[in-house]
């Protein structure tokens, strides 16, 4: 990694560890190698919000162009929101693409994702058909998203009715992971969900 880079790094991370505004919106980040160029994230899912309570992975890759363009953030924690890709992790969000700036820095980077969870853009996202569902069905959504964030994120709100749903599809043979993105895609309707796993 280039000396700028590196040095930048170090000092932001050593900035996230020592903040008390990061620690109190239970944001954390750790070194998964010495050189600073990969990092593991976590933040807490905001309260209000249908991520609340959840505990949400981040994968974080410095380039060797860091602060001149931005690292590559992914959520290693599954998660149903319009802007980040429930297959994938991929995030759509304008600082980490053509609105980063080179005074940004990781504490940035940090929060705006946790402020993300609290407010999506259903307009620019990276996962169209929550998107959709957002939009369209926002009680479905949020019923969705809060059972997503109890079974992948360890939060505290139990959807016991959709978990009935998902063990009767993995009662027809279907793998659970699948039964509940079919399901979760066709608003949790059991017939539609199973169309869905057949085409």
């Amino acid at each position: 990694m280039a000396n700028i880079a590196a040095q930048r790094i170090q000092r932001e991370f050593r900035e996230v560890i020592k903040s008390e505004e990061v620690a109190k919106c239970h944001i954390k980040l750790e070194l998964k190698n010495d050189e600073y160029t990969e990092l593991k994230g976590e933040i807490a899912g905001p309260p209000d919000t249908p991520y609340d309570g959840g505990v949400f992975q981040l994968d974080i890759i410095i380039p060797e162009t860091y602060p001149f363009n931005p690292p590559k953030v992914k959520f290693i924690t599954k998660i149903w929101h319009p802007n980040i890709s429930s297959v994938t992790g991929a995030i759509c969000l304008d600082i980490l693409k053509d609105q980063w700036a080179a005074a940004m820095t990781l504490r940035t980077v940090l929060l705006s994702l946790q402020a993300l969870l609290s407010a999506a853009e259903p307009d620019d996202p990276q996962d169209a058909v929550v998107a959709r569902q957002y939009k369209e069905q926002q009680s479905v959504f949020r019923q969705t998203a809060k059972h997503w964030t109890y079974i992948y994120a360890k939060g505290p709100h139990r959807e016991a009715e959709l978990e009935a749903k998902v063990s009767q599809l993995r009662g027809m043979g279907f793998e659970e992971h699948k039964a509940r993105v079919a399901l979760s895609t066709c608003d949790w309707n059991i017939q539609r969900a199973t169309d869905h796993l057949i085409s």
